[in-house]
């Protein structure tokens, strides 16, 4: 059977300057097959006064262009604005965070998206390794209910210097929510460079049976900075490769925040790369 082709998307995050509808009309252009939306105060806040129609122009906005979507939920600041990435799942406050992310299932139901993505935060300080598993097990265990009810699977990232930094930490959660048909892997390929200890196609081996999502960018080993491709360690041909061989079926989005100011060129950059690679 012949490989599925890769179907490559870019994130919001990367379009901070920019209006969602703007943003659809460029990545169109552009020829990717999707957007990666992190939910934010900027191109759709899960808390504003107008969500529905907000959520009803966007859904018409993608099925117009073509594109498919997931829902991200990797604001840094969304939540408190002094600190990133809190309240957590396992820290005080978890109440918020469950409440940001069922409204995220809610959204990515309405728009079509499969998957909602999420990420562990930094432990609370002090607390205890086995304790902080089981907080975050919990707290997972409670929004997987809500991913029930509206047929979302949650696509848990590991991300570099949380709680949840590697493929294999992500794996023992999968068991702690007992295996649970809708938790799923979201895979950053640079931050898998950055900190895991196995080779990177190890990891996307690793992550293969629970992959959902996979994000994309270069980056160099031990520094978690979102690069544009060529600029950092990897040699990408031999990973787009790995993920079409095991037939990845969800989006390869594009992370690179900090192009925001040149977004346009940087996404045009980065789909030429992409497609030459594949």
């Amino acid at each position: 059977m012949k490989p599925t082709p890769l179907r490559f998307g870019f994130g919001t995050n990367g379009f901070a300057h920019h209006r969602l509808t703007d943003v659809l009309v460029i990545l169109a252009d552009l020829g990717y097959d999707g957007v990666a939306l992190t939910l934010d105060h900027n191109h759709l806040d899960p808390y504003s006064d107008d969500l529905p129609r907000r959520v009803s122009t966007l859904a018409r906005g993608l099925d117009r262009h073509g594109l498919d979507v997931t829902v991200e939920t990797g604001a840094p600041y969304f939540l408190d604005p002094w600190v990133k990435h809190l309240p957590t799942l396992m820290s005080d406050g978890s109440a918020l965070r469950v409440d940001l992310l069922e409204r995220a299932l809610r959204i990515a139901a309405d728009l079509g998206s499969p998957t909602v993505h999420l990420c562990s935060g930094p432990a609370p300080v002090g607390l205890p390794e086995r304790d902080a598993w089981k907080r975050l097990a919990a707290g997972v265990e409670t929004v997987l209910q809500t991913a029930e009810r509206y047929g979302v699977a949650l696509a848990f990232e590991p991300e570099p210097y949380m709680f949840v930094d590697s493929v294999e930490r992500c794996l023992r959660l999968a068991e702690l929510v007992g295996g649970h048909e809708l938790f799923g892997i979201t895979l950053d390929i640079g931050h898998a460079h950055c900190v895991e200890e196995r080779p990177l196609l190890d990891c996307v081996r690793l992550a293969a049976p629970l992959l959902r999502n996979v994000q994309i960018e270069d980056m160099r080993r031990g520094v978690h900075q979102h690069l544009e491709f060529g600029a950092g360690e990897i040699d990408f041909p031999p990973v787009l490769a790995a993920l079409r061989d095991l037939g990845h079926r969800g989006l390869v989005s594009v992370e690179i925040q900090g192009g925001a100011l040149d977004a346009p060129e940087v996404a045009r950059r980065s789909i030429a790369f992409l497609r030459a690679a594949a």
